[in-house]
């Protein structure tokens, strides 16, 4: 196992992760050093212009989880899953366009998502919705430094709590110091680099590969991967298309990036810019894992990327896929770490009577150094975070109706906004699986599987988030129609 595994020699490996962290770090630093406020820390002056929110939304969106995720997920959930991962990943870019110029319009001044729940709601479910959002972060967080770390482990060796180690405290120290301003600059040069990386990345992929990279290939030996009677190619693309678009609509580093806008033109145009980028990206990552998984049947899921890639042991390629994977990484830590901390500096002030007297900027930061630190230790395991992950995802799908359904009801009553989002997460959770996927609360647990047809206890995590995305919407709509 381990003579597969190390393609690169570990010292070079931790140069390359010490170089590009110490890069990012040091231009983040010397250019925040201009102009050191809190509207830059929070919103970068609101002066963003189409060409850097455009990289910023794009390098914050594609974390290392695009090396990992869309590959697994298609090597069992087939093409439905490819293009449900790459529009749930793209989606949220034009949900924006509507949501992100009707919250600039409510709140010129805002910072946050949460402000708008706060005035519109009320006290409980704003704290509900910003325990709900720093979880989804967090967990967020735990799993970019997851997945560098155990990529940089298989090409080289290097310990786990190493690569977590550097690229966390390199990510914090630019972070933390400059703000919004210093992770959109950083941004930019990472989108261009990662670009250019998985350019060179396709490239090899194709040219070391040209007679096995081919839907020929999936159709000949994994044929179900792309039959329509496949049940798995809707119901786990319907999955990622709800769980993704869900989560990345509550993501604080999308709504800072909404206030950080010049103007609502270049906000839509960055944002359409963005969902033409990140598509073409993610889905070709997916069709990775369907060609892996048809060249070999045992091929580890979670590397089926690499192990197309890799095939030959290139240490050209293992030097760009470690380069890759930290400008990936560092892109999404940056963002994480800047929006929980706007979230801590922001919306403290509802959490505590006595707000003037604490300080919540030094606040956020401390709050932030510790989550990171609980992250790398994660991090540093190892451990599978995915059924964190899916737990996360399932609360925010829970949220989203009733939050943004808000934005266009002039009254809305936060006693009927929490038993929406609460009847959600009630119906979610009865069909929610258990760790291995076999059954749930409701079907396996209460009820003995025989009561229900196959399509169900074979797809528990499809319906759980059917059920806590559209429960409250029946809910809410039952609701005015019973007013009425």
């Amino acid at each position: 196992m381990q003579n597969q595994t190390y393609f690169l020699n570990q010292n070079l490996a931790l140069l390359l992760i010490i170089t590009v962290s110490l890069i990012f770090a040091v231009i983040g630093i010397l250019y925040s050093r201009k102009n050191q406020s809190l509207s830059n820390y929070l919103t970068a002056g609101r002066n963003v212009g189409t060409l850097s929110l455009t990289t910023s939304l794009v390098a914050s969106a594609l974390g290392a989880w695009i090396l990992f995720g869309p590959a697994s997920a298609a090597t069992w959930g087939g093409i439905g899953s490819v293009i449900g991962y790459s529009l749930g990943t793209a989606f949220p870019m034009i949900a924006l366009i509507f949501l992100g110029t009707k919250i600039r319009k409510i709140f010129p001044r805002g910072n946050t998502l949460t402000e708008f729940i706060h005035s519109k709601f009320g006290r409980n479910l704003f704290k509900l919705i910003l325990v709900l959002v720093i979880f989804y972060m967090f967990i967020f967080l735990c799993a970019e430094v997851t997945a560098v770390s155990m990529l940089v482990n298989y090409i080289s060796g290097t310990p786990l709590w190493l690569t977590a180690t550097l690229v966390v405290v390199t990510t914090l120290i630019y972070t933390l110091y400059g703000g919004l301003r210093a992770s959109i600059l950083t941004d930019n040069l990472q989108f261009f680099i990662v670009l250019i990386l998985l350019f060179i990345c396709v490239y090899h992929l194709f040219s070391l590969n040209s007679d096995n990279i081919s839907f020929e290939i999936v159709q000949a030996n994994s044929g179900h991967l792309l039959s329509s009677k496949y049940i798995p190619n809707y119901t786990a693309g319907l999955t990622f298309f709800i769980a993704v678009s869900a989560t990345n609509l509550f993501h604080q580093g999308n709504w800072q990036r909404v206030f950080a806008a010049k103007n609502n033109e270049v906000l839509k145009k960055s944002l359409w810019f963005s969902f033409i980028i990140i598509i073409p990206i993610v889905f070709f990552m997916g069709i990775s894992g369907m060609i892996a998984v048809s060249l070999d049947s045992k091929v580890n899921p979670d590397l089926a990327f690499f192990s197309i890639l890799l095939k030959d042991k290139t240490e050209f390629l293992s030097v760009t896929i470690i380069i890759l994977a930290v400008s990936l990484t560092v892109s999404t830590i940056d963002t994480l770490v800047n929006a929980i901390s706007s979230l801590v500096i922001v919306d403290g002030k509802n959490l505590y009577e006595d707000s003037k007297k604490k300080n919540f900027l030094q606040l956020s930061k401390v709050f932030v150094i510790i989550l990171s630190v609980i992250s790398l230790i994660i991090g540093s395991k190892g451990f599978s975070i995915l059924y964190l992950f899916l737990l996360a995802d399932l609360l925010c799908c829970a949220a989203v109706f009733t939050v943004f359904y808000g934005f266009y009801q002039k009254k809305f009553k936060e006693r009927n906004a929490m038993v929406s989002i609460l009847s959600g997460l009630f119906l979610g959770l009865l069909l929610f699986p258990s760790p291995d996927f076999s059954k749930s609360i409701l079907v396996g647990m209460l009820l003995p599987f025989d009561l229900f047809p196959q399509i169900v206890s074979s797809s528990l995590l499809f319906w759980s988030f059917l059920s806590a995305t559209v429960g409250p919407a029946i809910v809410i709509i039952s609701y005015d129609s019973f007013k009425r």
